[in-house]
């Protein structure tokens, strides 16, 4: 089976790296090529390395609660470089504050996010929409 390639990244002002790293092991342990940007990754970073490695996934993570502001106009611009097709992933602590889940995906599903996930989820979770996303799933 074809490896399928995930660009995956910190965005934005952001320095969390430890739920970068424990992503990059769980997608590679799942049979994932994983080109992981690091921390303070920018919209063109994640672009130019999506195309430069023709991947299927950006996957981005945001912890400091300003994934709106750094996320917003993402799909416009993977448009715009030619990326109609490829799966964008967010997940952490997207927004500043207590607000209510629900309204928070709904934002980011809107911006253009395939997949949008709350504090906390796992890593088997984002492996198995990938999975299913990707068409690698048995009868899929």
């Amino acid at each position: 089976m074809e490896q399928k390639t995930i660009v995956l990244g910190v965005i934005g002002a952001d320095v969390h790296a430890v739920g970068n790293k424990i992503l990059e092991q769980a997608f590679r342990e799942a049979g994932f090529k994983v080109v992981n940007l690091g921390v303070l990754v920018s919209q063109e970073e994640f672009i130019s390395a999506a195309i430069e490695t023709a991947a299927e996934v950006i996957a981005v993570s945001s912890l400091y609660g300003h994934g709106e502001i750094d996320c917003r106009g993402l799909r416009d611009k993977c448009r715009e470089s030619g990326l109609n097709n490829i799966l964008l992933y967010v997940g952490g602590y997207l927004v500043v504050g207590k607000q209510d889940w629900k309204e928070t995906e709904k934002k980011f599903k809107d911006m253009g996010f395939d997949r949008v996930y709350p504090p906390g989820t796992l890593p088997q979770e984002a492996i198995t929409d990938l999975r299913r996303d990707l068409g690698l799933e048995a009868g899929a």
